[in-house]
């Protein structure tokens, strides 16, 4: 995918096309839904309500049954008590008017006698039937509908029977009617086809402790839906004022969180894709988080990147360069060693083609050696090295094997001081080894060479002086550079590559380290020789 590409799906995802927001958004929502729901499904809050409608309701049947045992009863002429249906029909006109209530009375027997929604008149007894409210219209009608269909999919702690009514009604129909008939009060919540809430209570008609009948009341349950609907409704409110918030807050925490990303990712397609360093990465490390640490990540890692690519490059040209002399020279005595017959001046030019092939040999070696370098210090693991005891080493190895008329070498520890360091032993070996080659070169055959090490603080010190000619001041730090050499007079040219102290360099900064170069003072404006400090820090 090119750049005009991946910055195309980048704007489309602003907003919410973007997967980290909706993402987000959707957890965000959810959290918010879930106790939402729960609390809008109030099944015990509905059965508590219930329960208390039915507790009016048999009180209010109790105070009616007590009228009638007390005014709608009269004795028999065998001296028995029986309820009066016609006084009773009258009483409950008077006693329910305009109270919602529907009142009807059993006998002895279980037969229905009379009923309040069963009016008797000119032409017959007229039935009243309760008209179903009238549906509401609007948003919150709307949304407690669709609640009231979502809400039967939700567990709850028990469906209510189904209330019936048969034409000719008798006390079998209704369980409490029959309780009640045994003197036991008792009230039922039911539920009718159309799924609206019926509430009864039966209670005994007494009279001097003895049944006369049973009195049933139902209503149905509006007050109970009335104030379910208003608590839901109330919820809903409050829900719909936190959903916005949190979509807002959502929305805002996705801001700060996918445009930051998206920009750098922007941009890193752009470092990747693009030419030359017109791109940037964006610095978002004053926001102090995860997002700011990214960015300073991907700052480090691009600058280190592009540094890379120079030192690649450099080092490419440099390697062009060494390598062409070398070449150059072999290529003039190959043309000339084909014209000259004096086999004397052939044996000169083959000796000068032998020397700069083996020249190219020790450059191409060091080369090799140099690029993998960078490799193995990436990858290596560090341990701890005793820098006394390498430095012990070493001076024993140079003692061994020094020539007898080579300078000496005396090592300078510091005692009972801890010189241990994090590293690569074999290769802080290979960086003193080439500075102690160097001062081996560069000191007289009775000069004294100095391997010291020290402890400064957090810094491990170790230094290599020689009683050399010394550096020339304007050269102390173009001694590190790659293919640089200034060796002796009498040395044959081309025995080094000047890679050494490049490597020597690489290595110790490698370690966290420094490796600096100076001339010893040793009077009379003359150096004394030259030293070479590297810092390491301690472990």
């Amino acid at each position: 995918m090119d750049l005009a590409a991946r910055t195309r799906r980048g704007r489309r995802r602003r907003g919410l096309g973007s997967p980290l927001i909706r993402r987000i958004l959707l957890l965000n929502v959810l959290v918010l839904v879930i106790p939402v729901l729960g609390l809008l499904h109030l099944d015990q809050y509905r059965h508590t309500l219930i329960d208390s409608e039915l507790d009016s309701l048999r009180v209010q049947a109790r105070a009616f049954a007590l009228t009638l045992g007390s005014t709608a009863v009269v004795g028999t002429p065998r001296g028995e008590e029986r309820l009066m249906a016609v006084s009773a029909r009258h009483l409950m006109r008077v006693l329910l008017y305009d109270t919602g209530v529907r009142a009807r009375i059993f006998d002895r027997k279980g037969d229905l006698v009379a009923d309040s929604f069963v009016l008797a008149g000119p032409g017959g007894l007229v039935q009243v039937v309760e008209l179903p409210a009238a549906g509401e219209s609007g948003i919150l009608a709307a949304l407690e509908r669709w609640y009231d269909k979502a809400a039967g999919w939700l567990p709850s702690s028990g469906e209510l029977p189904l209330y019936t009514e048969s034409r000719t009604q008798t006390a079998t129909d209704y369980e409490e009617v029959q309780r009640a008939l045994f003197g036991e009060a008792r009230g039922v919540a039911r539920a009718d086809r159309r799924g609206r809430l019926i509430l009864t209570a039966a209670v005994p008609v007494q009279r001097y402790r003895q049944v006369l009948g049973a009195l049933m009341v139902s209503k149905g349950g509006v007050e109970v839906d009335a104030a379910v609907s208003a608590r839901r409704l109330e919820i809903m409110l409050v829900f719909g004022i936190a959903l916005a918030v949190t979509v807002l807050l959502s929305l805002y925490l996705a801001g700060t969180i996918a445009r930051p990303i998206r920009r750098l990712a922007l941009a890193a397609d752009q470092v990747r894709h693009g030419k030359g360093r017109t791109h940037e990465i964006p610095d978002f490390t004053r926001r102090g988080d995860e997002i700011g640490d990214l960015s300073a990540a991907l700052r480090g890692m691009t600058t280190a990147l592009w540094a890379r690519l120079d030192a690649i490059e450099g080092f490419a040209a440099d390697v062009a360069h060494e390598i062409r002399n070398p070449l150059t020279s072999l290529r003039s005595a190959v043309e000339t060693v084909a014209r000259v017959e004096d086999p004397a001046q052939q044996k000169r030019l083959m000796s000068i083609i032998l020397d700069d092939v083996q020249r190219l040999d020790r450059l191409i070696g060091d080369i090799s050696g140099a690029s993998r370098l960078d490799a193995e210090l990436s990858r290596a693991e560090n341990a701890p090295v005793d820098i006394a005891h390498l430095l012990k080493t070493l001076a024993e190895t140079y003692d061994a094997t020094a020539p007898a008329a080579g300078p000496r070498l005396r090592l300078d520890l510091e005692s009972g001081r801890d010189l241990t360091v994090m590293g690569m032993e074999d290769r802080l070996g290979q960086v003193v080894r080439n500075l102690m080659s160097n001062a081996v070169t560069f000191s007289p055959p009775d000069g004294e060479i100095v391997l010291s090490g020290r402890r400064e603080g957090p810094w491990v010190i170790v230094e290599v002086m020689d009683e050399g000619p010394g550096i020339p001041e304007t050269k102390l730090a173009a001694v590190f550079d790659r293919f640089y050499t200034e060796r002796p007079s009498g040395e044959k040219f081309g025995t080094h590559s000047g890679l050494g102290l490049s490597i020597s360099k690489q290595i110790v900064e490698a370690h966290g380290g420094t490796i600096v170069a100076r001339n010893r003072d040793g009077g009379e404006d003359k150096p004394r020789g030259a030293a070479f400090t590297i810092r390491l820090p301690a472990a």
